[in-house]
């Protein structure tokens, strides 16, 4: 069982792991990052746990804090630890550019109910 205590180390961890795709990508193109080998196993990894992260959100913290789509970033994490052969670049560039910054400015207000 997932524990409402734990919830403000999980949305910390979200935080970390999006400002560390935010670092990744800034100033790379979508062609820089094609090309990288590593730079898209960096980010693939980080968006996982962004996602693993929200898996282990309580379902009570889920359900109170319903602006996110959980299911959907939940569903990238599964895809991406067991659909890993099937990920587009395409799909991961847009969710770390444009799904993960907002993402994070959420969670950073969540995070305000903690302190």
């Amino acid at each position: 069982m997932r524990e409402p205590i734990r919830d403000a180390g999980r949305l910390k961890h979200i935080v970390e792991y999006a400002e560390n795709i935010e670092r990744m990508l800034a100033n790379v193109t979508f062609e820089q990052f094609e090309k990288d080998y590593v730079l898209y196993f960096a980010v693939m990894k980080n968006v996982e746990i962004v996602g693993e992260a929200a898996y282990m959100l309580s379902k009570e913290f889920i359900v109170s804090h319903s602006e996110l789509p959980w299911q959907q970033i939940i569903g990238m994490r599964h895809v991406l630890v067991h659909g890993y052969a099937t990920v587009s670049k395409q799909k991961l560039w847009a969710t770390a550019k444009n799904d993960i910054p907002p993402l994070k400015q959420q969670v950073l207000q969540y995070l305000k109910e903690y302190e």
